[in-house]
Formats: C-alpha cells, sequence, structure tokens
C-alpha cells in the first residue's frame, strides 16, 4: 500500500477516535492539499477513492487535474490561495471550490466569470480571525458588509475559512470561527491542518486541509 493511502487511513482513524471522544458523529471531508506533488503521487489517492484535493498555483493545477477530471466527474478540487483577479477565469473552469474570497472585487469577479461558464461553485470567505497585517482574509469589521455583498450577487456561499497565528492556541480562533458561522446561519467552516485539525473538529470544522500528513514533506 502507498505511503499516502496508509496516511489517509492513519488519519481517518485519528478522526474517528477524537468524535467518538467528543459524542460527535459527522466527520469532516479531507481535503488533501496536493499543491506542487506530482499526479503520480496523488493517483494512489484517487484510486482508493479519495474525491477531495486542494491546489493553490493554477497553471499548475490545469496542467495536472484538466484530463483527469474529464475522466472523473466526481473529484473535487478546492481552490486554498490567494487568488488574483487575473486569473479567476481559469479557477472557475476547474475548480469546484474557492476556499479565499476576501475582498469585494475578487467575489464580483468570481460571480461573472461563473455566469459566463454556467458554473456555480460553492465559496468560503476567508476570514482573518488573527488579525494578521501579513495575512489574507476579510478584517472581522468587514466581514458582515462582505457576506452581504456575496449575497447580493447570487455567489454560494457556504462558509467561513481561516488559518489561525501559527504560533498561537489555535482553539481559541477556531471557538471564534464556529460562533460566526452560527451568527451567519452557515453549515461549514474550513479549518484545521496537518499541525491542528484534531482541534478544529471539536469546534465544528466540516473541512479540513491536510498536506504534509498525507504527502510527506515538501521539497
Amino acid at each position: 500500500m502507498q505511503n499516502s493511502v496508509q496516511n489517509l487511513i492513519t488519519i481517518k482513524k485519528k478522526i474517528e477516535d477524537r468524535l467518538n471522544d467528543l459524542g460527535k458523529s459527522k466527520s469532516p471531508k479531507i481535503i488533501a492539499v496536493s499543491k506542487t506533488f506530482p499526479i503520480e503521487k496523488i493517483h494512489p489517492l484517487i484510486d482508493c477513492g479519495h474525491l477531495d484535493f486542494g491546489e493553490n498555483k493554477v497553471q499548475e493545477s490545469v496542467d495536472k487535474w484538466s484530463n483527469i477530471k474529464s475522466k472523473n466527474k466526481n473529484i473535487n478540487l478546492h481552490f486554498i490561495g490567494k487568488l488574483q483577479r487575473n486569473k479567476v477565469k481559469y479557477v472557475v473552469k476547474i475548480f469546484d471550490y474557492i476556499h479565499s474570497v476576501d475582498n469585494e472585487k475578487l467575489a464580483k469577479k468570481i460571480s461573472e466569470e461563473m455566469k459566463s461558464a454556467n458554473r456555480n461553485i460553492k465559496i468560503f470567505i476567508q476570514v482573518n480571525i488573527g488579525q494578521e497585517s501579513q495575512k489574507s482574509g476579510v478584517d472581522l469589521k468587514n466581514l458582515d458588509k462582505l457576506f452581504s455583498f456575496c449575497k447580493q450577487i447570487n455567489l454560494n456561499v457556504i462558509g467561513f475559512m481561516c488559518l489561525p497565528p501559527e504560533k498561537d492556541d489555535p482553539k481559541k480562533y477556531f471557538i471564534e470561527m464556529e460562533s460566526l458561522a452560527k451568527k451567519y446561519d452557515l453549515k461549514d467552516l474550513s479549518m484545521g491542518m496537518s499541525s491542528d485539525y484534531l482541534h478544529a473538529i471539536e469546534y465544528s470544522s466540516t473541512f479540513i486541509r491536510i498536506g504534509s500528513d498525507i504527502f510527506g514533506k515538501r521539497n
């Protein structure tokens, strides 16, 4: 069995054990963050039935996934990086989820390109939950305005996404994100990575983004 497949099985078992401890039953979707990894490293996961993969470079994604997605319509591609407006038309053609909407201009461009391509992509609004100047994401004080705008232009906003500060305990940020999702009546939260996904599911994360714990260290 390939390492990546065994690693995914191990992660699923850890999640199952954690959910049992918490008295919860609904497992989050695991996004295998395949950015920078060649397609031959990804194929074993596809062959074992895994469907959700995360990328953050547009051209790399188009080169890697166009052929595979044309043959396997069930695969979900998640765009998880900072998205520039001039790349939106390419993202809309191949991705099923965008996790990084953080401003009105980007939201408007996505809406326009979706209409043009006749696609309905699921959207997460990225929240700068730690108020870090070097990170993307909408500030909490501007979240209400952006959320309203996205609804006004008929974007399919399903949830919020966050990247907690690396040096802080992520739990306090996950608690805050869980509260935000309830406040806005959203079912989904994209939060939790290799280092903190077991904490994230404690606070209702429904999509966790795992790269190195599945594929190993990047070069």
